[in-house]
């Protein structure tokens, strides 16, 4: 379960957390690994994104989607502020946030959305969301250090 790290201080406004990512192709990343392809030849892009504890997926706009070249994998009913709606998920996509990265799928929304790094995301790279700093950090209860838990 995520958790969010919250000491809220008397006259502490709680605000948005935006984070800089990277998303790689992944499939671009292993040509580039075997030597098939130029390492410049690798489509990837540096944004913020909002840190969203509502949103399950990273969320990318669907030119974002298109630039990164990602494969299509589903539709998925999705529920939104606006209502339930069908969104498209990807693979294929490689997050990099503050030295931790993993492989993950993309669910694309609509164009000039703002980008989202939701729950999976969040959990797979072991942060937790300090809202009072407005950042994200290493879970606390892994001292900071990225672990997986296996029970």
């Amino acid at each position: 379960m995520l958790n969010l790290v919250t000491e809220p201080k008397r006259g502490i406004v709680v605000g948005r957390v935006v984070v800089s990512v990277r998303v790689v192709n992944v499939d671009d990343a292993r040509q580039a690994e075997r030597g098939e392809i130029p390492i410049s030849d690798v489509r990837s892009v540096i944004l913020p994104a909002l840190v969203d504890t509502g949103a399950t997926f990273l969320c990318l706009p669907a030119d974002m989607v298109n630039r990164l070249g990602l494969p299509f994998n589903r539709d998925r009913l999705s529920n939104t502020i606006t209502g339930p709606m069908t969104l498209r998920v990807f693979g294929g996509a490689r997050l990099e946030i503050d030295g931790r990265t993993c492989d993950v799928e993309v669910m694309e929304l609509p164009e000039g959305r703002q980008p989202l790094l939701g729950q999976i995301p969040l959990e797979t790279l072991d942060f937790w969301v300090d809202v009072v700093n407005q950042r994200l950090v290493g879970n606390p209860e892994h001292g900071g250090e990225w672990m997986a838990e296996v029970y």
